[in-house]
């Protein structure tokens, strides 16, 4: 895939010039591959590089801004540069508020993840409010039966259990299960992972 990659933003660089947005969205598409692959030093210069190509061709107000700063930050959190992490999840969530209204999907995706970052620190009490949010948003944009929404019950109910707050996180973690299955159909991958989520919570009840 990296040549293919590599192709394509040689050509788009040569045919659109170099601070095209469609040349910001193939050094993303780059970045994201060598990101996977956990060679951050070489995916990092294109992130930014895509980030400063939005912000000449768009302005930091735009949503498409908001996501290559989101995306630097899956970056900077998976090297464990939390604080850098933060500081760019937490911008990405300003721009998209602006530009798209507190309630929209991309808020909540934004959210969600700096409510993961958080629940890596163990900052639980902020994490938990911002899961809540997310459900709250996704509940308006999506509704109550979108696999979306079955992920976000089951990201609070992760967090619920981590704290060994098993009673809040069994009903959470069902609802996720039922609209999965809905949704998803039985054999589906997301469905596994929330019969193994609500199994480890009622073994660690009886363990208790």
């Amino acid at each position: 895939a990296e040549p293919l990659y590599r192709r394509s933003l040689e050509i788009r660089e040569k045919s659109l010039g170099k601070v095209h947005p469609d040349v910001a969205q193939s050094l993303n598409n780059l970045a994201e591959l060598l990101t996977a692959q956990g060679r951050y030093a070489d995916a990092e210069p294109l992130y930014r590089r895509a980030l400063c190509i939005w912000e000449k061709g768009v302005g930091q107000n735009h949503p498409d801004f908001a996501s290559s700063l989101n995306n630097l930050a899956h970056m900077l959190r998976a090297q464990g540069r939390m604080d850098e992490a933060k500081s760019h999840y937490e911008r990405a969530i300003s721009v998209w508020e602006r530009g798209l209204g507190s309630s929209h999907p991309n808020v909540a995706i934004g959210l969600n993840n700096l409510a993961g970052l958080l629940n890596t620190q163990g900052r639980y009490t902020d994490a938990e409010l911002l899961y809540r949010r997310v459900l709250v948003i996704l509940e308006k944009s999506v509704g109550q039966d979108h696999p979306n929404y079955a992920s976000a019950l089951n990201n609070l109910a992760r967090l619920l259990n981590v704290q060994g707050r098993y009673a809040d996180a069994e009903p959470l973690y069902r609802r996720s299960l039922e609209i999965r299955e809905k949704s998803l159909g039985k054999v589906h991958p997301d469905v596994a992972q929330s019969l193994n989520n609500l199994a480890e919570l009622l073994t660690a009840q009886v363990s208790c």
